[in-house]
């Protein structure tokens, strides 16, 4: 969700007309949503090496060195110019620290084959409804192992959008422009790849004893 706080839109007009204060709060206000976004997509097998917060860090002074040339031109809404900048920064460290082939930065498939356990995990969590009772927990806890295993199972591409939508909970229009897609495109991919997790759990159901 957006940070609370002065409308970016705003910042935006007062840092355009040179108020320092604007300019400095337009970065502090999204350092959170950038921190999270890195913690969700870094590889786990540089966990132990690279702090999200660093990341962050760095990002935000590339931004504030850049910031003019945005106003100027504004190519992009700003939390998705930000997070673009921090995602370079993270796939330079997966091919420094890794040596992993990779796509386009503006594609979202960092370490996919190695994303943390624990964004598995709450995706998997956040896409099975809660249950209150006792057999509830059971069957969630049972269901929420086949949803990790669908979702490694799951495409690069369908399991970016559900990244997106669900740990960053980014809206359509922010992903729109992450992926360089319309709104519309986005709200099929979405939708498709939640048929396709489905269309993996259902074909995982009908094997289990």
């Amino acid at each position: 969700m957006a940070p609370a706080g002065p409308d970016t839109e705003q910042l935006l007009e007062q840092a355009r007309q040179g108020d320092g204060g604007a300019r400095q709060q337009l970065l502090a206000r999204h350092r959170e949503r950038l921190r999270r976004m890195v913690r969700v997509h870094l590889d786990r097998r540089l966990a132990a090496r690279v702090d999200p917060s660093d990341v962050v860090q760095e990002a935000l002074a590339e931004a504030a060195g850049k910031l003019s040339d945005y106003l100027r031109d504004r190519p992009l809404p700003f939390y998705p110019w930000l997070r673009r900048l921090a995602w370079e920064r993270l796939v330079k460290l997966h091919r420094r620290h890794i040596r992993a082939g990779m796509r386009s930065v503006t594609r979202e498939e960092p370490g996919a084959a190695a994303w943390p356990d624990e964004s598995a995990l709450e995706l998997a969590q956040r896409l099975i409804a809660p249950g209150p009772s006792p057999s509830h927990q059971l069957i969630r806890e049972e269901l929420r192992g086949r949803v990790q295993a669908a979702l490694a199972r799951l495409g690069a591409g369908d399991r970016e959008v559900l990244v997106m939508r669900y740990l960053e909970q980014l809206t359509n229009a922010d992903i729109a422009a992450a992926l360089d897609n319309s709104e519309g495109a986005v709200k099929m991919r979405h939708l498709r790849a939640l048929e396709r997790l489905r269309g993996l759990l259902t074909d995982e159901g009908e094997e289990a004893p």
